[in-house]
């Protein structure tokens, strides 16, 4: 029975409203779905779209990766374990512009693509389907445009994120944007605990996203008509980038090594009496309110519990740290047998 048929049927009142819960559920089976991304952030994204019933045809993702001492084995990124497991189409192009690939992805005839922490496209991609590609992007656009925004929104010490979608155009993270959503940084908040906040909010955003668009509710607002100070890019962090600067303030330190944490995580060089130097990374810390000023990279230990290292304005308490060629572990456990007298970081 049509639901307009029944409608006019004598069904009793109270039967109708499941019958509204039915109709999204057709149209999102109408929707030709192929998303595209890599790691679990775009997991979890994927996996809630499937559990909301929404029509995935097919998943685009990064090569697996060669893994071991010689490379012998392959790891899968998160994207496919989950789609192979969902039984879903996988597609694995080396390179986006491949006449293979674009055929492949031409045969699956999506209406829609969605893209979560994947690669820069390019426009034979994401102008292939007929209602666009949006991307969801973990910033408050068009802030933080690139590669690294949720750690880059910790480090400049902000007090709120969110995520965008937006669909996609030439330039990078530029589209108009469709939905916005913000969240507060908390003071103890690090790259782990708010990337979770911000994978859970991104769910939401998409699926409201995908509910706009399939409902024909979407009005794009341009980047620049959406108020801004002066923009702050999140480039890719290397190495060097997370190399702290004890010169800096205590709160300038103190966002920096939270913006890294867990991973890749801050580091340091410590400098022994004996003139030898090991990296050292810094996982947690915490300021040390009145704490005398001293020559930044000082360092002020009791031996069993505590180690302070001195700021441009005060000192930083280390909670949890790992010296090269060692385990990461909290503060009591390093100084237990470890003896920083005389050391300094720089």
């Amino acid at each position: 029975m049509s639901y307009l048929n029944f409608l006019r049927s004598d069904r009793k009142k109270e039967d109708i409203p499941n019958l509204f819960d039915i109709i999204p559920e057709m149209e999102k089976k109408e929707i030709r779905i192929v998303f595209m991304g890599t790691p679990e952030f775009a997991e979890h994204i994927l996996r809630r779209l499937v559990e909301e019933h929404y029509n995935i045809i097919g998943v685009v993702t990064m090569p697996d990766k060669p893994m071991g001492r010689h490379g012998s084995v392959l790891q899968s990124s998160p994207v496919k374990k989950y789609a192979v497991e969902q039984g879903i189409p996988v597609l694995q192009p080396e390179k986006l512009k491949d006449p293979l690939f674009i055929e492949q992805l031409r045969s699956l005839k999506a209406d829609l693509q969605i893209v979560v922490a994947f690669r820069m496209l390019p426009e034979i991609v994401w102008s292939m389907p007929r209602l666009g590609t949006f991307n969801l992007h973990a910033s408050l656009l068009p802030q933080y445009r690139g590669a690294a925004p949720i750690n880059w929104a910790i480090i400049n010490g902000d007090k709120e994120t969110g995520v965008t979608t937006f669909f996609l155009k030439h330039e990078i993270d530029t589209g108009d944007v469709i939905r916005q959503e913000r969240i507060p940084i908390l003071p103890t908040d690090n790259v782990g605990t708010l990337h979770d906040k911000l994978m859970e909010l991104g769910a939401d955003v998409t699926v409201k996203t995908l509910d706009d668009i399939i409902a024909g509710n979407v009005n794009p607002i341009p980047q620049s008509d959406i108020p801004a100070d002066a923009l702050r890019p999140a480039p890719k962090i290397f190495k060097e980038t997370c190399r702290i600067d004890w010169n800096q303030p205590t709160a300038r330190v103190y966002d920096f090594i939270r913006g890294l944490s867990p991973y890749p995580a801050a580091w340091t060089v410590l400098h022994s009496a004996d003139g030898t130097a090991q990296d050292f990374k810094i996982f947690a810390a915490e300021p040390v309110t009145d704490a005398p000023v001293q020559t930044p990279g000082t360092i002020t230990c009791d031996g069993r519990k505590t180690l302070c290292v001195a700021t441009s304005d005060g000192a930083l308490r280390l909670l949890e740290v790992q010296i090269a060629g060692k385990k990461r572990m909290d503060i009591c456990a390093f100084l237990c047998g470890t003896d920083l007298s005389a050391c300094t970081f720089i």
